[in-house]
């Protein structure tokens, strides 16, 4: 049988208040921790070349302030179109308003190739 806690903890089935559960490791105060990835590409690039702790450090806030910039440019597109879902429209949407032609043309490119690639792997994985 459930548990049910009080009114004010909105969290019912004896769960704990979503603030109050551990933070993963990988989280960092800003946001995620990207350094791992920012190896491996570094090595499928060139497998000689090393990166320090400062430069993934900067590489890690540079990633994150750009996610932050399109996830924000984004929810703006979606909230005045009076929108409830964010859809991919609106993500290329603000690809484009942030980043100058060609740059955001590639990365709007590069980006449907890897959902593409993405969804074509998982309806052709193994069961």
């Amino acid at each position: 049988m459930a548990r049910y806690t009080n009114k004010n903890n909105k969290c019912s089935r004896g769960r704990r208040n979503p603030s109050s559960r551990k933070k993963s490791h990988s989280c960092t105060d800003f946001g995620r921790n990207y350094s791992l990835y920012i190896r491996r590409v570094l090595k499928e690039v060139d497998p000689q070349k090393t990166i320090s702790s400062c430069t993934l450090d900067i590489m890690n806030s540079v990633i994150n302030n750009i996610f932050e910039r399109i996830s924000m440019q984004a929810y703006n597109l979606m909230c005045y179109r009076n929108r409830c879902t964010l859809t991919h429209e609106d993500i290329q949407k603000a690809m484009y308003m942030l980043f100058p032609g060609k740059r955001a043309r590639y990365a709007v490119t590069f980006g449907s190739e890897a959902v593409q690639r993405y969804v074509h792997s998982k309806n052709n994985a193994p069961a």
